[in-house]
């Protein structure tokens, strides 16, 4: 239990990023397929079979063979936590990639921007599960173009489409209901259902300061309406 705390330590934290008072969710948290690894794991036998040479044979330069042996497993340290941190999630809203040991990158952008997605699957990842995306967004430099490593990359394609998907018909589905008819009475007392809250903008051009009419009974007297006093005075210059 306690290793599995140390382990917890190390992780990314990922839902302190979402934003909860608007609804958002994980759908999926992708971590890198277990191949990245390999390294690492191959290191770490390395020192240890370093550590039992030195322990049961009188080798000479036993400084060096020691100081082999602490980078070898810094190093594969190192490279396990930049795996281990190195996420990529996709909510209901929006992908984001986090990464980062000590400084932590959070690149994001909403899900509606992702215009084409390239799965990219070579020999080798067929074999073992793994696959690498290649994202194009409206953003030009938004920071997880390329998602590499990716387990069960078949099953992560079809989460991502489907989230676009749902997302792209609730914006239609938005549109619809500010553009639809309005349904109100033909009397104009109230609105009918939810395409009332539709809003209707009428442009009224303004009267002229000073408008001519004929004066009453035929005459060629002619009046003028005063717009500031609000009224009909005779014309002078007639």
């Amino acid at each position: 239990m306690a290793g599995l705390g140390l382990f917890r330590i190390f992780d990314p934290k990922v839902r302190r990023h979402l934003i909860s008072d608007e609804g958002e969710v994980v759908i999926d948290e992708v971590r890198q397929h277990w191949v990245v690894y390999s390294v690492p794991m191959l290191e770490v036998a390395l020192a240890t079979a370093l550590l039992v040479a030195l322990a049961s044979n009188s080798i000479g330069g036993t400084q060096v063979l020691l100081a082999i042996v602490l980078v070898l497993l810094s190093h594969a340290f190192w490279t396990f936590l930049t795996h281990h941190r190195d996420r990529f999630v996709v909510t209901n809203m929006r992908v984001m990639r986090i990464r980062g040991v000590f400084s932590q990158t959070v690149a994001t952008t909403p899900i509606a921007r992702v215009l084409d997605i390239t799965l990219q699957k070579p020999i080798v990842g067929r074999i073992l599960g793994y696959g690498h995306f290649v994202f194009e967004s409206a953003a030009q430099d938004q920071g997880f173009r390329e998602i590499r490593w990716v387990s069960r990359p078949d099953d992560r394609d079809l989460t991502i489409q489907r989230v676009i998907q749902r997302t792209g018909l609730r914006a239609s589905a938005s549109v619809d209901v500010v553009e639809g008819d309005d349904d109100s009475d033909d009397d104009g007392t109230g609105p009918i259902g939810m395409d009332s809250a539709q809003e209707v903008t009428t442009t009224v051009a303004p009267a002229p300061a000073h408008q001519a009419r004929p004066a009453p009974g035929g005459s060629g007297t002619k009046s003028i309406f005063n717009s500031d006093r609000g009224n009909w005075t005779d014309d002078p210059t007639d």
